[in-house]
């Protein structure tokens, strides 16, 4: 039924990257739809150790950690079906980003981010058929990831990151109100604020979009990507521009002082 909460977290150097944000947004989003733990905040870190040491890992690991409310009496919605307490499932695999990445296409898609009496998109739950079908939107037409509109008709977030744009060395992105706020989001803002880039969260539409200088997508594991591409409109030379190169490199900063 998707009636959970998840976080995906990093680990380097045996260190979880920025752990302290991610393990409050998992007990946020919990809270937010009623779920219960039972547990404390550093019983989960120490599940996650337990998890990498289980398996011998120690660095360049992503680790997608999920809970739901648990097996159910009968295939029903009703929470109280759910008697014998929460499921915690933590997946770990090697894995980092592609330096070989050349290029990441977009294509605007026709599915919305939702309102947040609907389904809140700023929670990190297991309901992602709307995102998936954006992502099948995007990939149909030839992208690697799908640009979402808020319910306004303005630019907001891609299907499964946090996107950005620079205009007049100026960094823009979304107000925040219709899409996750990630934890890489959040330190990419962060950044522009301690080094004087002017920064932006605002309403912006798509004919902006396509005259930006540079275009970049953000998340937990692929840090600061690079987009090419948009609605096979080229973005600015159509390789990563010099600002993208900058904040990317101050956020290696943070990781290496997290480590």
């Amino acid at each position: 039924m998707g009636d959970g909460i998840w976080e995906g977290l990093r680990l380097v150097n045996n260190k979880w990257i920025f752990i302290d944000e991610h393990i409050d947004r998992l007990f946020e989003g919990c809270k937010a739809i009623d779920l219960d733990i039972k547990m404390t905040k550093e019983d989960i870190v120490n599940a996650l150790d337990e998890t990498k040491v289980i398996n011998n890992m120690s660095n360049e690991v992503h680790a997608r950690l999920m809970i739901t409310r648990g097996n159910k009496l009968k295939p029903f919605q009703q929470p109280h079906l759910s008697e014998s307490g929460i499921n915690i499932v933590i997946i770990m695999e090697h894995s980092k980003p592609s330096i070989d990445v050349k290029k990441i296409t977009m294509a605007t898609v026709p599915q919305v981010r939702g309102m947040p009496m609907s389904q809140d998109p700023k929670l990190n739950s297991h309901s992602k058929l709307n995102c998936i079908l954006a992502c099948i939107q995007a990939n149909k037409l030839g992208a690697d990831e799908a640009l979402m509109l808020d319910p306004l008709g303005f630019v907001n977030t891609t299907n499964a990151c946090n996107f950005f744009m620079v205009r007049n060395n100026s960094v823009w992105t979304s107000t925040g109100d219709y899409c996750m706020n990630g934890i890489t989001r959040k330190k990419v803002i962060e950044i522009c604020f301690e080094n004087s880039i002017p920064i932006y969260q605002r309403n912006f539409a798509l004919s902006e979009v396509y005259s930006a200088d540079e275009a970049f997508i953000t998340g937990t594991f692929g840090a600061q990507t690079f987009i090419s591409e948009i609605d096979q409109r080229k973005i600015g030379d159509g390789v990563m521009g010099l600002l993208t190169k900058k904040i990317k490199q101050y956020y290696m900063k943070k990781i290496l002082n997290e480590c």
